[in-house]
């Protein structure tokens, strides 16, 4: 805002059209008061060469004369403001031009004491009725997609000015902090409680079961080679085709029946083995041991180190290309949940005297704590201001009501010369 107030004030800035406007109609406005001095001032003359014509004559140059007074002596007035009259530098003229950083400073107190106090901004938010106003724009799909798309754009800025690095790090210590801060085997013991209580381990056990039969088959030849090696050489190799049937068919009958009998005396060791494991996983010492050991291995894996790096730019690439994307379900649940809080804020008077209450009360802050920030933000802006340019751009904003001043006072002057006349005569 600054910097667009002192540009506007340069004198190198060329004129806005509504300022080329102002400035025609300064200089008509100084045409005619001035022509009306000129006018005063014949008439004057005219008058005085002629004042044995008759009594009416004195009536005239005494109207004149006046009206000459009033004109020069408003003429000075109102070019005392901005420069000196006739360039001569009179004393308390070019009153803008030598006062600027004053009229600055008083234009920031000004405001300060008469527009930014609680009283003035409470009671213009008392009847602003905010919050349903607010709730009412946003119930509207349309502004509620606009209101996330600029909530979006908020969050790019923000992930975009944030030091990666630093977000890394933090991060890091983060992942490694609460890792450090829990047992791995009593978390471990937990995980293995949740799975019995489940039945998660006899899923794992038929798995297991399927796994060895087809590793069995795939590797039926590599076992028959082995058995003809280990057999004595005078066994016929029908006798061993004929154990390895018998030993194939009895370890799949084997695995069958657990696979079909859910009761089955290794599915119920299985289940003891497990709880037992559990149970020695919260107490066991060496386990516990054996546990952090696991866990520190486990974090100084390259592949687990580099999967914590990235951990940060993965995140920040996901949110940016969710924000980038108005149709990506971040946009659209956003959007729907404005659209939901503007509709429960037009409709319900309870939540609009929150927000209400909440603007009203950041408000209040805002003008208490930083109301004189404001007023050097004026002071200090006025006082950056060129002088010149700033006294031409001030008469160019009320010089033209102020050549009205000068036109009031040549016919003010005349009057009151020709009543001070009158009464002249009369006495």
């Amino acid at each position: 805002m600054t910097g667009t107030i002192t540009a506007t004030l340069d004198s190198a800035a060329p004129d806005s059209p509504a300022d080329l406007t102002r400035r025609r109609d300064l200089r008509r406005m100084k045409a005619v008061a001035t022509t009306l001095l000129v006018v005063a001032a014949g008439v004057f003359v005219v008058a005085k060469l002629n004042e044995d014509s008759g009594a009416w004559v004195g009536y005239v140059r005494a109207v004149a004369e006046a009206a000459m007074v009033g004109a020069l002596a408003d003429w000075f007035a109102v070019t005392a403001l901005f420069r000196h009259p006739l360039g001569i530098p009179i004393p308390h003229t070019a009153i803008i031009r030598k006062r600027k950083d004053d009229i600055g400073r008083s234009l920031g107190d000004f405001v300060e004491s008469n527009f930014l106090t609680a009283e003035v901004i409470d009671d213009r938010l008392r009847g602003a009725a905010i919050g349903r106003r607010a709730g009412e724009w946003l119930a509207d799909p349309a502004h509620a997609e606009r209101a996330a798309g600029a909530m979006a754009d908020v969050v790019r800025g923000a992930l975009e000015v944030l030091d990666d690095d630093e977000i890394q790090r933090g991060l890091e210590n983060v992942v490694q902090s609460r890792v450090d801060a829990v047992d791995a085997a009593p978390l471990l013991g937990k995980v293995l409680e949740a799975t019995v209580e489940g039945g998660h381990h006899q899923r794992l056990l038929d798995s297991v079961l399927v796994s060895l039969a087809r590793f069995m088959e795939d590797n039926r030849l590599t076992f028959q080679e082995r058995i003809y090696q280990e057999s004595p050489w005078w066994v016929p190799e029908g006798i061993d085709d004929r154990v390895l049937d018998k030993i194939y068919t009895a370890v799949g009958r084997f695995m069958n029946d657990i696979s079909a009998s859910p009761h089955h005396e290794v599915r119920r060791t299985v289940d003891q083995r497990a709880r037992e494991f559990s149970a020695r996983l919260h107490s066991d010492p060496s386990l516990a041991v054996k546990g952090e050991e696991l866990k520190a291995e486990l974090l100084a894996h390259p592949e687990v180190r580099r999967w914590i790096d990235s951990l940060w730019s993965e995140a920040k690439r996901a949110l940016v290309d969710a924000a980038d994307d108005e149709h990506s379900e971040l946009r659209q649940r956003v959007a729907a949940s404005v659209q939901q809080l503007g509709t429960r804020l037009s409709t319900e008077p309870e939540l609009q005297a929150k927000v209400d209450a909440w603007v009203a009360q950041a408000a209040g802050h805002l003008v208490a704590n930083y109301r004189a920030e404001v007023s050097d933000i004026i002071s200090s802006t006025v006082e950056k201001w060129d002088a010149e340019s700033t006294a031409d751009k001030l008469e160019l904003q009320v010089g033209r009501d102020l050549q009205f001043i000068r036109i009031n006072g040549t016919i003010v002057g005349g009057l009151a010369g020709f009543l001070i006349h009158a009464v002249g005569q009369l006495l």
